[in-house]
């Protein structure tokens, strides 16, 4: 056996088996791409060889494009994966594609390139281009519709979902599904091509089946468009995969190229290929290396089983970790269980659970109204209210409680972290795992790392955090951490609008339009309108000089704390959550102004876009510049994921990037400038002002 550049070279009897070796998954970069080209080569000028077996790995016969060579010259460098599909396809000596684990993306392309496929039947099939903005760019819109169908084709590109290789049992793209050792399997597949004389397959040989193509493309077309009005890439699939009904193979190729270059140039593939390799980032820590060693977590306390602590529980119990559940009156845990309860027989009405795994969630919960059900926990997090006093009486119990080598978490959403480790005797167990509501659903959690925090317990929050299927971004330790010191200047630029002239509605009117899921009123109304004035209280008492007071001051002193009293910023009728604008606000808003000597002046929706979203990009700079976060795409990772910020836009420093820094830098100057305003809150950033004058970017 000889080694080529990432492949295995090897002959079992007249078969030839190229095995793809890239590890983790296979990824199609040029080293790999010219050792599948040289292999080829090699066993077409053996006269012993008779076929060709390509297989990869258990894990992946290949998970597409090597996304370590994304935006790199090396992805263009020939032979591109086009070259060596035509290659495979045009070998004299039959190819036969052997698949495991997964074929995603220029994987599957590579497999279709074959003239036979025999895989595992649980192998993963898929063409996920879409979910990075794109469309398959080597033939997998032309070939995949003349081996499935159109429909079927069309449905899997869309959505980019894989689909389980049984699925395609008995199917022109599967010659055989291997029960027993995969490459044995098609090697003895190969040797009966052979000896049968079975003619190559040329899947661009082929017609696509489909009664009434034109009617169920515009079909296609009218409903891919009413849904994907953000992204390009959808409708450009279907006109991709359009071009395989009507046009000669080497033309549907062209078309297909041409859109695909095409979406690789707009921001909105930028966005979510930035967000791809973002989330990947945001994984890793500089100091704590893969090989730190992690605690075992076997069982989880949490204290607290109101809304947030409820969630929390569900989101452990739902990845099978046992949790002891803490309340300190029977009544608030009945209640907290009734709601989880409630919970998962709505997912159980819906068919997303069957009533044996509810029964079994429910079962890996364990109430208790005593901390001594905490001895035996690995690892404890506290939601309970969010009082520094309070949470000193918790960690101060739990610290006694709790066995050496168990993990204190606190939930907390701002208050200083080193000061709750410092009410234990062991500040290195002690860690922020601040979840997002409701935790059973949203995907973020910030794991917060004090200054004495053990690299061993944040390397275990970070694995446990994959486990219960979150995206954690770490942070450093200040007043609201990354999302909601971030959130803080953010409503301090809305309520500059609305002190300006604006009304609540048309800053979320606005701001919806730019693509946030809701806006910064909706959502004050929805989280509670006192939690932000708590926190300002708390800030007030710690520095009277420094405080300013808002509009949102007197609708919190006026019982409006948003959706949960009926009123906020707008009213809510009993049982429906729709935002309704409130004269009675409108005319705080306008006492305000008079009492302050404001002439209230007309705002544009671009005045409300640029000053909230540049607050809040300067204020992002400045987190990285303390080094709170590790870099800007995890800013944009906690955005995405915690406070609705559109996909399509790539988190607030990507936009800040796409804008241009130099254009963000004078549009905060100019606002800074401006009389009666905040000097120091709109002075662009250090970091921001270097970055711009170098001509680079935050990604």
């Amino acid at each position: 056996m000889t080694q080529q550049p990432s492949t295995r070279y090897d002959v079992r009897g007249t078969v030839a088996v190229v095995t793809l070796s890239n590890p983790p998954v296979n990824g199609l970069g040029h080293a790999l791409r010219v050792g599948i080209v040289d292999s080829l080569d090699r066993a077409l000028a053996d006269p012993k060889v008779s076929a060709i077996v390509i297989t990869g790995s258990d894990r992946a016969f290949s998970g597409g494009a090597d996304v370590r060579e994304f935006g790199t010259p090396k992805s263009g460098f020939e032979p591109n994966l086009g070259t060596v599909i035509k290659a495979v396809e045009s070998s004299t000596k039959p190819v036969v594609a052997a698949i495991a684990g997964v074929a995603l993306g220029g994987g599957l392309e590579l497999a279709l390139g074959a003239h036979f496929r025999v895989a595992k039947s649980d192998a993963q099939l898929g063409l996920p281009e879409v979910k990075l903005g794109l469309l398959p760019g080597a033939g997998g819109t032309q070939r995949l519709p003349r081996l499935v169908g159109l429909e079927t084709a069309l449905n899997m590109i869309l959505s980019g979902a894989p689909v389980p290789a049984a699925t395609f049992a008995g199917t022109p793209l599967l010659d055989a599904i291997i029960e027993g050792d995969l490459v044995d399997g098609a090697v003895q597949f190969a040797e009966k091509a052979v000896a049968d004389k079975l003619p190559l397959k040329r899947v661009r040989d082929l017609k696509v089946k489909q009664p009434d193509a034109d009617a169920f493309l515009q079909f296609a077309r009218n409903t891919v468009g009413a849904v994907s009005k953000n992204f390009p890439a959808p409708l450009k699939c279907v006109e991709a995969v359009a071009a395989s009904v009507g046009k000669p193979f080497d033309e549907g190729l062209k078309i297909e190229r041409e859109l695909f270059l095409g979406l690789m140039q707009t921001p909105e593939s930028r966005a979510l290929r930035h967000i791809f390799q973002a989330e990947r980032a945001a994984s890793k820590v500089a100091d704590v290396g893969d090989d730190t060693p992690v605690r075992d977590i076997k069982s989880v306390g949490i204290i607290g089983a109101g809304t947030m602590g409820g969630g929390i529980a569900m989101s452990f119990v739902n990845a099978g970790i046992p949790v002891v559940l803490l309340e300190a009156r029977q009544e608030a845990l009945d209640k907290g269980l009734a709601t989880i309860r409630k919970n998962y027989e709505n997912s159980l009405k819906k068919g997303k659970l069957t009533q044996a795994k509810l029964d079994e969630r429910m079962g890996l919960i364990t109430p208790t109204l005593s901390y001594d059900g905490f001895r035996n926990v690995d690892l404890a997090i506290e939601a309970v209210f969010e009082s520094i006093e309070v949470k000193e009486t918790v960690f101060k119990t739990l610290d006694e409680v709790m066995k050496p080598g168990s993990i204190l978490a606190s939930n907390t959403s701002a208050l200083n972290l080193d000061q709750i480790a410092a009410f234990t005797k062991r500040p290195q167990d002690v860690i922020g795992l601040h979840f997002f509501s409701p935790a059973n659903v949203m995907r973020l959690l910030e794991v917060v790392r004090g200054a004495k925090t053990g690299k061993d317990v944040l390397a275990t929050s970070m694995q446990l955090a994959r486990k219960i299927k979150k995206i954690a971004v770490v942070s450093g330790v200040c007043d609201g951490f990354i999302g909601n010191r971030i959130v803080a200047r953010y409503g301090m630029a809305a309520n500059d609008l609305i002190n300006a002239g604006a009304l609540p509605q048309q800053v979320d009117n606005a701001l919806q339009k730019f693509g946030l899921a809701m806006g910064i009123f909706r959502m004050g109304d929805l989280a509670g309108l006192d939690i932000g004035y708590a926190g300002r209280k708390r800030r007030k008492e710690a520095n009277p000089a420094a405080y300013t007071p808002i509009v949102a001051d007197r609708l919190a002193e006026a019982g409006r704390f948003g959706q949960k009293t009926g009123s906020g910023w707008y009213r809510y009728e009993a049982g429906k959550r729709d935002p309704i604008p409130d004269p009675v606000v409108e005319q705080m808003i306008t006492d305000f102004r008079t009492e302050r000597g404001i002439t209230p002046r007309k705002i544009s929706d671009e005045d409300i876009i640029e000053r909230t979203i540049f607050a809040m990009v300067n204020e992002g700079a400045r987190i990285v510049e303390e080094g709170i976060a590790q870099r800007a795409s995890d800013i944009d990772i906690v955005y995405l994921n915690g406070y609705g910020f559109p996909a399509h836009r790539g988190g607030p420093m990507l936009y800040a990037d796409q804008v241009g820094l130099a254009n963000v830098v004078r549009a905060l100057k100019r606002i800074a400038a401006e009389p009666g305003v905040d000097v120091k809150f709109w002075t662009p950033a250090p970091l921001l002002v270097k970055l711009a004058e170098e001509g680079k970017n935050f990604n």
